[in-house]
């Protein structure tokens, strides 16, 4: 396989992390979730605690995301600047470890709007997979023993965060699959027949 980066997004609940993984072990290659926030910290200095807070989600009024006039260009934020540690340093420390990545080996990133900040990269594939909420709402259940109430509730609660996030960092919609080379709906497959399907893909769009 020709060096290949592969992002990841997915509304929560339809297993894309899961698949990411997946993927990545039968590819023979890693897959970066919350690895990032550990390297963004180990790069910047900041504590890893600031970047799970604002993981995925924004910690300033929804509202921003409307009015964001500039997203994310590349970059970062000098120690000796008061804005260091802002939320969008943050993010600017994450886009700094994703392209390091990208640049160094093939491997899956999960999240973390990985499919914009690589836009300009030849050797990225954008994978977006989904599934109805009912379907989304069975597998929290499972995995997390919430009651239908609960996993509604989590489930419009965290793509909410991420529709909001890819917003204000990106000026794109989340969900909007020209953004993606690949949308998939994980409904009624077994892992092993989604990871076929996408290494199906995957040898259709290298050629």
């Amino acid at each position: 396989m020709k060096k290949t980066v592969i992002t990841i997004a997915r509304s929560y609940g339809s297993g894309g992390r899961t698949l990411g993984m997946l993927l990545a072990d039968k590819l023979g290659i890693n897959c970066y979730d919350r690895e990032i926030l550990r390297m963004a910290s180990d790069e910047s200095g900041i504590n890893e605690a600031l970047f799970g807070e604002a993981d995925e989600k924004l910690k300033k009024s929804p509202l921003l995301s409307i009015l964001r006039k500039n997203p994310y260009k590349g970059g970062v934020i000098p120690p000796e600047s008061s804005d260091f540690v802002s939320d969008d340093n943050l993010f600017n420390y994450q886009a700094k470890v994703i392209k390091e990545l990208a640049e160094q080996e093939s491997c899956i990133i999960i999240g973390r709007c990985a499919d914009y900040i690589l836009k300009d990269n030849p050797n990225v594939l954008r994978l977006f997979f989904y599934a109805p909420l009912e379907d989304c709402v069975k597998r929290v259940m499972n995995q997390n023993g919430l009651s239908e109430k609960e996993a509604i509730k989590k489930i419009e609660k965290i793509d909410k965060y991420r529709a909001e996030y890819c917003r204000y960092y990106t000026g794109r919609d989340w969900n909007d699959a020209r953004n993606y080379d690949f949308c998939l709906d994980t409904t009624s497959m077994s892992y092993e027949k989604l990871i076929e399907v996408v290494e199906n893909f995957m040898q259709v769009y290298q050629k």
